[in-house]
């Protein structure tokens, strides 16, 4: 019994460090279009299902990301800023108060600005 109260007291407190997970990231919308992400068929005609889909800038990295259902169709505003979290190929976000979940479809670094050439070394390749 008194080999059973401290290893019980270990599993709470692991327990409890587990369930705290990581703390939320914040990032802004940057741009949003629709893209096919299905058909429906009906009456002998096809029709196209539109799904949006964000770029998400947190920090150096862009998450593209895309509503898993096409019935989903609010609009979270350009330059909203979000906070969200990953999980696997998933991200859930929050954003106006409200929650959504996407699809991870890419993730990129973002390209730093390109180098420039110093003048004294452009006037020397000029010559």
């Amino acid at each position: 019994m008194k080999k059973f109260i401290p290893l019980f007291a270990a599993m709470a407190f692991a327990v409890t460090i587990a369930s705290a997970g990581t703390p939320p990231q914040t990032g802004t919308i940057l741009s949003q279009t629709s893209v096919i992400c299905g058909e429906k068929k009906a009456k002998k005609q096809s029709f196209n299902l539109l799904c949006q889909q964000y770029v998400v800038r947190s920090g150096s990295t862009d998450y593209t990301v895309q509503v898993p259902k096409p019935e989903d169709k609010t609009l979270i505003p350009l330059n909203t800023a979000v906070e969200f979290k990953l999980d696997k190929s998933k991200m859930k976000l929050k954003a106006n108060g409200k929650s959504f979940e996407f699809t991870v479809i890419s993730q990129t670094a973002v390209n730093a600005a390109p180098a420039t050439v110093p003048p004294a070394t452009a006037a020397q390749n000029q010559q």
